[in-house]
């Protein structure tokens, strides 16, 4: 029992999640800008099926060249979506639960946060908030960007787990918000740029208070949460960085995504008309770039709690006011008077859009919107006007919900099915057209379907293929040639690649689209494998060292661990 009225109000939020989730219950599949969610998670469960783990490499997008979309574009969600795959759930249907999963948990996680400062009603109303913030709506049911509200649901937990480490310097923190901050990282590398600065300048004041105790206990801990969850995705960001040369990402930098176009108006975050289309220079969009009236509304009147938790709680306030001011700035970014600041770090250029920070935006205000209503219900203590602090939570509930869930519903639902999704033209066609950011510089992209090879293997007049086996990492060959001839391997050029011709390593060149190799006169077994390259085997190990010293933590604590 008293567990049920622990996690009550956490129910509730599931529960009223119901409208912003609605339409995946619906047959068929909406259309997004990002419409390759369901093809991403079919080759994901290819890659885990095949055997290849990190999955880094696709074989049938990018016109059946495969590329290594999972080397440079953020994997975590793809995982879980390939993972309901793999156990039986159709591509469609595991992408649908994967989608949920990730809406879902924005507003549990919120609410653990802000359940710390504002109390269960306080974490309640800020976890509905974040849940039906209208930037939310927008990642899911227009942009379907899964990555970045993937991403969004992680931020209230990493601050979560550092404030409960600065407090507590228990462990268990530790591990919870290293893997959390990971989990950023693998979920939108992007999303994790943006927020690494506040959780750098929250951790530095966190060491530095702590290191003033009189008798200051364990101020590690506190950094160890971001220096772990480095560690713990360096298997991902490690390649990402240094292996991007070899794609053609930088292409989408500038043109019709040069940041200089897509600054925010002000009166936009107030108010700008819903709609299903792309971000456009100037004031008006395609898309809303609302933060949402409610939650500007609820966090401006929370700021009359300061002054009480100031006295209440010097800590808190110091953490609160730090969301305050990281509120304005993450606005501040978005708006054409920080041109300055965008043009003297060229590395935001890859954000292309200052309005993604409305995940910020919206982060920030939703967690200061539960400030109002801790300061209503410590003021509203008498018998009568408590009745009236709890008509207030229901007709805000009622407004949240109501005033938001609309946005909460894509353009229209198509009647498709995992095969729509999924066939070879699908995949190798229809879906390899969406992102190909990540095929080769140079590469040659076929200009119709019929120029999509059709074998991964090819080969003259000269040689006779007698049996092929295919898999994502590896393609094996049995071939007889009648004289020596070069064997074209439809695999884009990445290093990772290598050949042997009868277990001997085998020289591999390579044109505008694929890979060639020499065979000699005779039978032979040949194979194309992909292998790890140092850059990446470096990561793997990193990841692994980061999840070595969590074990090793949860050994040397484990008494506090188990008395918890």
């Amino acid at each position: 029992m008293f567990v049920i009225k622990k996690y009550l109000l956490l129910v509730f939020v599931l529960f009223l999640s119901y409208w912003a989730i609605k339409p995946f219950f619906i047959p068929g599949f909406f259309p997004i800008h990002d419409d390759a969610q369901v093809a991403r998670v079919f080759e994901m469960k290819k890659a885990l099926l095949d055997g290849m783990f990190p999955v880094r490499w696709v074989p049938d997008l990018g016109y059946n060249y495969g590329y290594p979309i999972f080397n440079f574009y953020a994997p975590l969600a793809y995982y879980v979506g390939g993972f309901f795959n793999l156990i039986g759930f159709d591509a469609l249907v595991a992408t649908k639960i994967m989608m949920v999963i990730g809406i879902l948990v924005a507003g549990i996680f919120m609410y653990l946060l802000a359940k710390e400062f504002w109390g269960e009603v306080g974490g309640f109303v800020a976890g509905l908030l974040y849940l039906y913030a209208p930037y939310h709506a927008v990642d899911i049911y227009v942009r379907g960007d899964v990555a970045e509200f993937y991403a969004y649901a992680c931020i209230p937990l990493v601050f979560y787990a550092l404030w409960k480490v600065y407090k507590k310097r228990e462990w268990k923190y530790v591990v919870i918000g290293s893997i959390a901050y990971g989990a950023i990282i693998l979920s939108h590398n992007l999303t994790a740029m943006m927020v690494t600065p506040f959780l750098f300048i929250l951790t530095m004041i966190f060491y530095i208070k702590s290191r003033t105790y009189k008798k200051p206990h364990k101020p590690y801990f506190i950094p160890l949460i971001l220096l772990i969850g480095i560690l713990l995705a360096s298997f991902y960001w490690l390649p990402t960085l240094l292996e991007m040369r070899y794609t053609n990402v930088i292409s989408q930098i500038g043109g019709g995504s040069d940041y200089r176009d897509h600054f925010v108006c002000l009166n936009q975050l107030w108010n700008s008309p819903w709609g299903f289309g792309g971000s456009a220079p100037g004031c008006i969009d395609g898309f809303s770039l609302k933060i949402g009236k409610l939650h500007i509304l609820f966090a401006l009147f929370s700021l009359i709690s300061l002054p009480f938790l100031r006295k209440l709680n010097k800590d808190k306030f110091t953490f609160v006011m730090f969301f305050v001011v990281s509120l304005f700035v993450s606005v501040a970014l978005m708006l054409n008077v920080s041109g300055f600041i965008w043009s003297s770090i060229p590395l935001m250029s890859f954000f292309q859009f200052p309005w993604r920070f409305l995940i910020l935006s919206s982060f920030f205000t939703s967690f200061l919107a539960g400030g109002l209503f801790w300061i209503l219900q410590k003021k509203l203590t008498h018998k009568f006007l408590s009745v009236s602090y709890s008509g207030m939570i229901i007709i805000s509930l009622f407004f949240i919900i109501y005033f938001n869930s609309g946005v909460f519903t894509p353009q229209t639902v198509l009647k498709k099915n995992a095969a729509d999704y999924t066939s070879k033209y699908a995949l190798t066609w229809v879906v390899s057209r969406i992102s190909d950011e990540y095929m080769p510089k140079g590469f040659h992209k076929p200009k119709n379907a019929n120029e999509i090879p059709n074998k991964k293997i090819a080969g003259d007049s000269k040689i006779k293929i007698l049996s092929l086996s295919e898999k994502t990492q590896n393609i094996q060959a049995k071939v007889d040639a009648s004289e020596g001839t070069i064997m074209r391997v439809n695999i884009a050029h990445f290093p990772a690649w290598h050949a042997t011709v009868d277990n001997r390593e085998a020289p591999l060149k390579y044109d505008s689209s694929s890979l060639l190799v020499q065979v000699p006169r005779g039978s032979h077994t040949l194979n194309v494998t992909y292998s790890q390259t140092p850059i990446e085997k470096t990561g793997d190990l990193l990841a692994l060292a980061g999840v070595a010293i969590l074990i090793i933590g949860i050994i040397t604590h484990r008494e506090e661990l188990f008395n918890a």
